[in-house]
């Protein structure tokens, strides 16, 4: 009885260091086996809580998150972290993971798809723009920056930037950037008026009240948005869950919070 109490606060220790802050609202032990521990993309926040709900009334488990950039959960996953689902905004990352071997790679599958917009704070006096080579950025900005996930590793960030570079305003704009942890980082500094410009994914947008979707960039202006989900460890549980994913019953979440499914 000792031993099981102290395995189970081992783990939620690591969990707390390795920054899960976030779980659904849902009591759930770790260490049990009707515990399912997800690590998703931060722009998948709304949706996948809601699919937790979903999985905690059709089954008698308990679903644990983290949220949080696709780059820090593949590290803390190679680090070691117990994760049993893991939900990417891009494709890389799960490559990284796939790579070092860390992915049940039969499991993996493209979940969904998305599109990045360029918001501005709601009652910004900006109005929409077209976004092209001729749109001037620079001069939108003014004194401030541009709000967008860290372009080195935060799959919107590195969208964006891609998108910049084809449309040849990278440069002009390297200097102006706010990189943040991950997109909803990059929501808020908008929402709080920090920066007069930010970029981040249409879901992401839509969920908000404080800000205004000021530009949809081009879908040939940067590879396609897609979310690849697989499981890390295959357990009764997670392949539950990972069924549930797939679901309509999923997908009719996703796209009430406008994610395409693919």
């Amino acid at each position: 009885m000792q031993r099981r109490y102290l395995s189970s606060m081992v783990i939620w220790i690591l969990l707390m260091l390795i920054g899960i802050g976030v779980r659904g609202g849902f009591a759930a032990d770790a260490n049990e086996p009707n515990t399912v521990i997800v690590f998703a993309a931060a722009s998948t926040t709304n949706a996948m809580t809601d699919i937790a709900r979903l999985f905690e009334k059709q089954n008698s488990g308990a679903v644990i998150f983290s949220f949080a950039s696709s780059s820090t959960l593949a590290k803390q996953i190679e680090n070691g972290a117990p994760a049993d689902i893991y939900l990417s905004a891009n494709q890389e990352w799960m490559d990284y993971l796939a790579g070092k071997g860390m992915i049940v790679a039969e499991s993996r599958v493209d979940l969904l798809s998305n599109r990045i917009a360029l918001i501005a704070p709601v009652a910004s006096a900006v109005e929409k723009v077209w976004i092209d080579a001729g749109l001037d950025l620079v001069r939108l900005i003014g004194d401030g920056r541009l709000a967008m996930g860290d372009p080195d590793h935060v799959p919107a960030g590195i969208y964006g930037k891609q998108a910049f570079e084809k449309l040849g305003l990278w440069n002009s704009l390297k200097n102006k950037i706010a990189g943040t942890s991950d997109v909803r980082a990059a929501l808020v500094m908008v929402e709080r008026n920090e920066t007069p410009l930010g970029l981040v994914y249409a879901t992401d947008a839509a969920i908000s009240k404080k800000v205004k979707v000021i530009g949809i960039f081009p879908e040939d202006s940067h590879p396609l948005v897609v979310y690849p989900a697989a499981m890390i460890r295959e357990t009764d549980m997670s392949r539950m869950f990972f069924t549930l994913l797939k679901s309509k019953e999923a997908a009719d979440i996703f796209q009430k919070y406008g994610f395409s499914v693919r």
